[in-house]
């Protein structure tokens, strides 16, 4: 009896990573599909208020899409990706097999969807033996954005951002107070640092009066003051081209930082203009660059854009 259940769970086991191998080779040039996501980024991107132990629950698994630990180890579809997860993955489906009841799983519950703390190997069992749901102890990390079971990482980080955009919109009224502007960004966390621009920029304007200068005027100070200058020295140095995929907003928030530094090296005066040459030297892609990354060879060259 003992040789026939491991067969069987060896016979799953080798399905599973079957199932693992074409899903993967099918998505070859969507890889983000198939990765589970990592609940550490998601965390980093959403930045939860709280969170809130809710006990046990029925989860049903296809709402499960990421890990806590393990997101690297099996596919969206919980399938195992490499061999060392044979000799865990079967005693698993041996115990399922056999009717031995394990302990529940352990989830994070965000927006919607669950992210394994414990109990990955179950989980794995679980998809490929087609059960529909699985019982877990779940703690709930509290955020205004929902989430849904396809999101991929590029798909949670443009909800993060929209959500922030709206909530930097409404609370400066820019509908009322600068109508037709629109300041994309491309990453979070951003519209967050043009806020503190906006107050910086206010509270540098009160400084001088004896009234205080509303909000109102103090936005619009910003943008023709400080936003349009810069922009403008951007787009007279054509440095766009250079940073593909980003935004005026975006190279205004990082030439801001930059100019910052320069003038802690050589003084107050040190010019903008040469501070949007300086960040482009030293940053921008060339054009061979550019080539390379519109031909898919870009993967080579982005470890750069994630320290900015």
């Amino acid at each position: 009896m003992r040789e026939f259940v491991e067969a069987e769970a060896r016979d799953d086991f080798n399905r599973a990573r079957k199932g693992a191998f074409f899903s993967e080779l099918f998505s070859l040039f969507s890889s983000s599909r198939e990765e589970l996501l990592s609940l550490q980024e998601v965390r980093e991107t959403l930045r939860p208020r709280g969170e809130t132990y809710r006990g046990m629950q029925t989860v049903p698994i296809d709402r499960i899409v990421g890990s806590e630990g393990r997101y690297r180890d099996f596919t969206r579809q919980f399938l195992p990706r490499h061999e060392h997860l044979r000799s865990r993955w079967q005693r698993v489906d041996m115990a399922h097999l056999t009717d031995v009841i394990l302990p529940a799983i352990s989830l994070y519950e965000i927006g919607g969807v669950y992210f394994v703390r414990d109990g990955n190997h179950r989980v794995s069992v679980a998809r490929i033996q087609g059960v529909q749901a699985i019982d877990a102890e779940v703690i709930t990390l509290e955020t205004e954005i929902p989430l849904h079971e396809t999101m991929t990482r590029e798909n949670l980080q443009k909800a993060v951002i929209a959500h922030e955009k709206e909530k930097f919109c409404r609370a400066l009224c820019l509908d009322r107070t600068m109508p037709g502007v629109d300041l994309e960004v491309t990453a979070t966390g951003r519209y967050d640092e043009l806020l503190q621009h906006i107050h910086g920029h206010k509270y540098y304007l009160n400084e001088c009066q004896v009234v205080e200068i509303p909000l109102e005027e103090a936005i619009r100070s910003w943008y023709r003051n400080v936003y349009r200058p810069i922009v403008e020295a951007i787009e007279r140095a054509n440095l766009m081209s250079r940073f593909p995929g980003r935004t005026p907003t975006d190279l205004y928030l990082w030439i801001v930082r930059h100019w910052d530094q320069l003038k802690h090296q050589y003084g107050d005066d040190f010019p903008v203009h040469v501070a949007v040459q300086d960040y482009a030297q030293r940053f921008g892609k060339g054009w061979l660059r550019r080539l390379l990354e519109r031909s898919g060879f870009g993967r080579l060259y982005r470890g750069r854009e994630k320290s900015e």
